[in-house]
């Protein structure tokens, strides 16, 4: 049975969270924030809370009153849960070539170790591949047309598994953006051509400090051949839609690594900073589920218990799971899911 949710009570929450997040993210330890029931003893409390999840715990006497997290916010309570260093799921374990090739199972772009084949999608009458982003294309370094491997590349996979090239990626953001202030392009400009006339070889480059707002680690692969690929996900069977997460529902995943495991809907709307090697990207209005996958299960797709797809596995630690609500995948790249 789905939890009972006060849509009203949770509407109000929801502006608390907007109004404080940003400020939370700037005391120690703080990975994401979001909104769920308040664990208490271990057990769920059925109390809607602040749920502000840390890399680790302190005692509250080593911490200074700014890095320390309130009881409550504006009558909301709070809940710290230390969840550790969220990072993206890539991994090096081995797992067989299959054709057809289904969700599920290893993939990858060429250069990268290895994730998750997601979901079969349809964009104008031709099936997609769906996974993430760092799978299929390389964290933005990859161009429109790379080859894709299935198995990936740390599971024995070469240019002889080559079963999709690359078609379309939503770009990860890591805080900097292409220039597009005219000010201050001009006055760029104006104080190079101060340098060149005497005599300096240093130049200005202007760059746009952008906040690192990512809605989706996402991206989408078109097969060499229709025949390759078929849209059943090993474990689990065919997809029967697409439908929204909710808080406290039941989930379930197939993915590289762990296979199939399932989880629970521990929070939503968070928003987490999530770690790519040597660089973080903060992403807005993810799910959290209690842990459910492990690295190179990144690209999985995430079903209730009804076989609807409901999100886009992307990142996760040792105690959480990290999705996307697929409806926003969907619309991205105007794709649907294809199903029985």
């Amino acid at each position: 049975m789905e939890p009972h949710i006060d849509y009203g009570i949770l509407d109000d929450a929801r502006q608390i969270y907007k109004d404080v997040v940003n400020e939370l993210f700037q005391r120690k330890n703080v990975v994401a924030c979001g909104l769920g029931y308040k664990i208490t003893s271990g057990k769920p409390t059925g109390k809607l809370s602040l749920v502000v999840s840390v890399t680790h715990k302190v005692p509250a006497v080593e911490l200074t009153s700014e890095d320390l997290i309130p009881p409550s916010v504006s009558g909301l309570e709070t809940d710290v849960v230390e969840t550790g260093r969220i990072r993206a799921l890539t991994a090096k374990d081995p797992r067989a070539r299959w054709r057809p090739a289904q969700p599920g199972i290893s993939i990858g772009h060429r250069d990268i170790t290895a994730g998750t084949f997601g979901l079969l999608v349809q964009r104008e009458g031709q099936a997609h591949i769906l996974s993430n982003n760092h799978v299929l294309a390389d964290i933005n370094a990859a161009d429109l047309g790379d080859p894709i491997y299935q198995p990936g590349s740390a599971d024995s996979g070469t240019s002889d598994d080559r079963i999709a090239t690359l078609s379309d990626f939503e770009p990860i953001s890591f805080g900097d953006a292409a220039p597009t202030c005219r000010i201050a392009k001009t006055l760029a400009s104006g104080l190079n051509w101060m340098a060149r006339i005497t005599g300096s070889t240093h130049r200005l480059q202007t760059i746009q400090a952008a906040p690192s707002l990512n809605r989706m680690d996402a991206a989408l692969a078109l097969p060499d051949q229709p025949d390759l690929v078929i849209p059943e996900i090993v474990g689990i069977g065919m997809p029967t839609g697409a439908a929204e997460p909710v808080l406290g529902q039941e989930v379930q995943k197939m993915g590289r690594t762990s296979g199939l495991t399932k989880g629970t809907i521990s929070q939503i709307s968070v928003t987490v900073n999530v770690n790519y090697a040597d660089r973080t990207a903060r992403f807005t209005d993810q799910i959290f589920t209690t842990p459910m996958s492990s690295p190179g299960d990144s690209g999985s797709s995430i079903l209730n218990v009804e076989r609807q797809v409901v999100g886009l596995l992307f990142a996760g630690s040792e105690r959480v799971s990290i999705f996307t609500p697929i409806q926003r995948v969907l619309d991205r790249f105007e794709v649907d899911v294809i199903t029985v």
